[in-house]
C-alpha cells in the first residue's frame, strides 16, 4: 500500500464546467513533481487511461463525482486529499 505522504492531488481542467474539471490523486513515487499536466492534455484521447496511469494517476474523479460522493458522506470536500486516499484505499486501488 502506498502510503499518504507519497500521494498528492491535481487539478485537471478541459474547461469551465464541473464536468470538465478533474481532481487527481497521483502517486508521486511515479510523478514525483506531480502529473505534467501539459504532457497529459497533449496525449492521445484514444490511449488517455494509459497515459494517465503511466503518470502516476491512482483515482480520477470530476466536480459532479466529487459533489455526489460529497452528499453521501464517502468523502469530505474539505480535505480532498485525505477523502480520495482513503476511498482508493478502500477500492483496492493502492
Amino acid at each position: 500500500m502506498i502510503p499518504i505522504e507519497k500521494t498528492g492531488i491535481e487539478e485537471l481542467s478541459f474547461g469551465d464546467t464541473k464536468e470538465d474539471i478533474f481532481h487527481i490523486l497521483v502517486n508521486k513515487q511515479i510523478s514525483p513533481g506531480g502529473i505534467d499536466l501539459e504532457k497529459l492534455r497533449l496525449a492521445d484521447p484514444r490511449n488517455f487511461d494509459a497515459a494517465l496511469t503511466s503518470a502516476g494517476c491512482i483515482i480520477m474523479l470530476n466536480e459532479i463525482e466529487i459533489d455526489e460522493l460529497a452528499k453521501r458522506g464517502e468523502i469530505k470536500k474539505t480535505d480532498l486529499h485525505q477523502s480520495l486516499y482513503e476511498l482508493a484505499s478502500r477500492e483496492g486501488l493502492l
